[in-house]
């Protein structure tokens, strides 16, 4: 919608109006709230598990290594102060010297999904033999979550 638009429902009495600048292909891909006859379409971002283990840059691999073994992916993110993909500390990278940085031994710039990918085309990315999560991210590369192949229907 116009700026003037916006405006115009300001003075009819609307609280809550945005002008969102950016379109509404970059508004799906952030996950937010969708209307519309395909509104209910499953996607990515509905599934999306946001209990995935996170670490600054600076944080040593020795702190990082009991979370990621408590938790149920053999993984950790890198992330910037602002939420942003940095990069991803698998497994074999957590054996590393224990006082290691994070950022000297992640894997830099893993390949993500956005919110709005549909969940047919998640499948195909995963495949049976392929990768077993999916990195959803916004437009600009911070963390929504993971869906993990067994969390999409059959």
């Amino acid at each position: 919608m116009s700026p003037r638009a916006a405006c115009r429902l300001e003075t009819l009495g609307f609280e809550h109006v945005f002008d969102y600048v950016a379109g509404k292909a970059d508004w799906l891909a952030r996950g937010l709230p969708r209307e519309g006859e395909k509104a209910g379409e499953r996607r990515a971002g509905d599934l999306a598990r946001s209990d995935v283990v996170t670490a600054p840059p600076a944080e040593r691999v020795g702190e990082i290594r009991p979370r990621v073994k408590a938790s149920p992916y053999g993984f950790a993110f890198v992330l910037s102060d602002g939420g942003t993909i940095l990069g991803r500390l698998r497994r074999s990278a957590l054996d590393a010297d224990p006082d290691a940085p994070a950022a000297d031994v992640m894997e830099p710039g893993p390949s993500t999904a956005r919110a709005d990918t549909s969940l047919e085309s998640l499948r195909g990315r995963l495949g049976d033999r392929g990768p077993k999560t999916a990195v959803v991210t916004t437009p600009e590369g911070k963390l929504i979550g993971v869906v993990r192949r067994s969390d999409l229907p059959q």
